[in-house]
């Protein structure tokens, strides 16, 4: 592998890297696969493979270092096995990368087709593949990259976060096309010409959606939230001697929305450091807190049931009436693997100690919508919130706004927790729903549905804020019908390998 090639996947990863959150340049991914390019000119499909792996690895590395920091703090892990679990999940999501520059080649080689031409079907499919193969992992997908600029992402609410990457690559492909054709005099000006009129039909169409949906809000009814940040440590968190002080705390945030005529408290994922359901002096207080005001409180707490001789533990939220009544109950049904559950306990048995001090939950069964006077809405705890088919299924099932509770004092002060918060913007701007987040160590925040970020928290602050957010019941195509670009796609490039193939297998029968 030579020292040009090395520099150059190299200069692409830091362009991903510096694309994301906390650094927040998105533009650098609009050029950022261009170095990548010419590092695998004239190679094969096995050494194109070997550098786009090389560079996804770098990029991953840069962009999921916090696994360090969650299994070594609160995993209890040594640095070294930290490390080797981050590198691990690095060259697997590397995988990805690799395969899309190595597919893409194979296919310029068995056809007439250009690698960059094909580089964004490959890129996006496997994409949309690693969203839902072993267990999902589709966090910050490139077209996250883009939160922050609304007029650009609104086609999300066709295509998904994967009409946005294609996009991105489709532009990246297009610059090295025409780097290369001015070198050598040979203008590329259909492609050109049709990058100019993808990039300007995105923008007219983001400018007309985002008048009409604030056009829309204006008509719509509203409803006051109160979103409590706690911020107690994690480190102490489950100790019974500060259980009343975690209680305290999220009590008198509370109070400030509710002086502020919240009609709507939300607390973050497990913000009860108890069993909810089978604590009645702490239901009591709980309840004590809402009757008199009228407002209903969103509590999360870890829930659990017995059935066929076994307990079975849950990661939940319980909606709590002034009536103090439960109105609701959602259970979380996409958990996170090695965190909340372990995958194949019984062939890995010595996973158990990597995590020590972590809960083992079951996955909820369903979703269930919660209702308010008037009001219906979705909860997704955590993690849920990167998987953008579940999310669309709460607002297929009739929600009128979203809540997305979580406890990213796991992540430290690293870049997670604003990673995690760029792709809830991303969910509310597909299905055109106004999100509340409420995060134990922040960021909490009010998103628009038009992907506007109002009232956004410090991290590892107290904070109670108290927004007014609207209550839309429009249909947008993804929330409707889900993945169609990203299935689009992935049929095209399983059609272009197969094309390809094919032609090789003709070939060779004719020698």
């Amino acid at each position: 592998m030579r020292t040009r090639d090395i520099a150059l996947i190299l200069i692409s990863a830091c362009l991903l890297i510096f694309s994301f959150p906390k650094i927040n340049q998105p533009l650098f991914a609009w050029f950022a696969f261009v170095p990548l390019l010419y590092a695998v000119e004239e190679k094969s499909a096995y050494r194109s493979f070997l550098l786009g792996w090389l560079c996804g690895l770098i990029f991953s590395i840069g962009l999921v270092y916090w696994i360090v920091v969650v299994t070594t703090t609160y995993g209890r892990l040594s640095y070294p096995i930290g490390i080797a679990l981050m590198l691990m999940l690095s060259a697997y999501l590397a995988l990805y990368s690799g395969l899309s520059l190595g597919l893409s080649r194979y296919v310029e080689q068995k056809s007439s087709i250009a690698l960059p031409l094909v580089f964004p079907f490959f890129w996006v499919s496997l994409e949309y593949i690693r969203s839902f193969l072993l267990s999902g992992f589709p966090w910050e997908n490139l077209g996250y990259s883009q939160y922050r600029l609304r007029t650009l992402m609104q086609s999300v609410d066709v295509t998904g976060v994967y009409g946005i990457s294609f996009l991105i690559v489709w532009v990246n492909a297009l610059i090295y096309l025409l780097l290369r054709g001015i070198a050598q005099r040979n203008i590329p000006w259909k492609s050109l010409t049709l990058t100019i009129f993808m990039l300007v039909s995105d923008l007219l169409y983001g400018t007309i959606r985002i008048s009409e949906v604030e056009k829309l809000a204006v008509q719509s009814p509203a409803l006051r939230v109160g979103l409590v940040q706690g911020n107690i440590d994690q480190g102490i968190k489950w100790d019974r001697n500060f259980r009343e002080q975690a209680l305290n705390t999220h009590q008198a945030l509370s109070l400030r929305s509710l002086q502020d005529k919240a009609e709507l408290v939300i607390w973050p994922e497990s913000a009860t450091p108890f069993y909810f359901q089978s604590e009645p002096y702490y239901q009591e207080a709980l309840f004590d807190l809402i009757q008199d005001r009228g407002a209903y409180l969103l509590v999360g707490s870890p829930a659990f049931s017995q059935e066929h001789n076994r307990v079975l533990n849950f990661n939940s939220a319980f909606l709590l009436s002034p009536s103090r009544t439960i109105a609701g109950r959602y259970d979380k049904m996409h958990l996170v693997p090695y965190g909340e559950y372990v995958p194949l306990k019984e062939l890995f048995f010595f996973v158990d100690k990597m995590v020590e001090g972590i809960g083992d939950f079951s996955p909820g069964r369903k979703i269930s919508l919660l209702q308010l006077p008037g009001a219906q809405f979705g909860v997704l705890i955590c993690y849920e919130i990167i998987f953008p088919d579940l999310t669309r299924r709460f607002v297929k099932q009739g929600a009128d706004f979203l809540v997305n509770i979580t406890n990213d004092a796991w992540f430290g002060n690293t870049s997670a927790p604003y990673q995690l918060f760029s792709m809830a913007v991303v969910r509310a701007i597909e299905n055109k729903r106004f999100i509340a987040r409420s995060a134990n160590t922040g960021v909490s925040g009010i998103i628009t549905p038009t992907g506007e970020i109002e009232s956004a928290s410090v991290i590892f602050t107290e904070a109670a804020i108290t927004a007014r957010i609207k209550l839309l019941t429009m249909s947008t195509f993804y929330s409707a019908y889900g993945d169609v670009f990203a299935l689009f796609v992935t049929a095209a490039a399983l059609f272009l390998v197969a094309a390809a193939t094919v032609k090789k297998g003709v070939g060779k029968g004719r020698c």
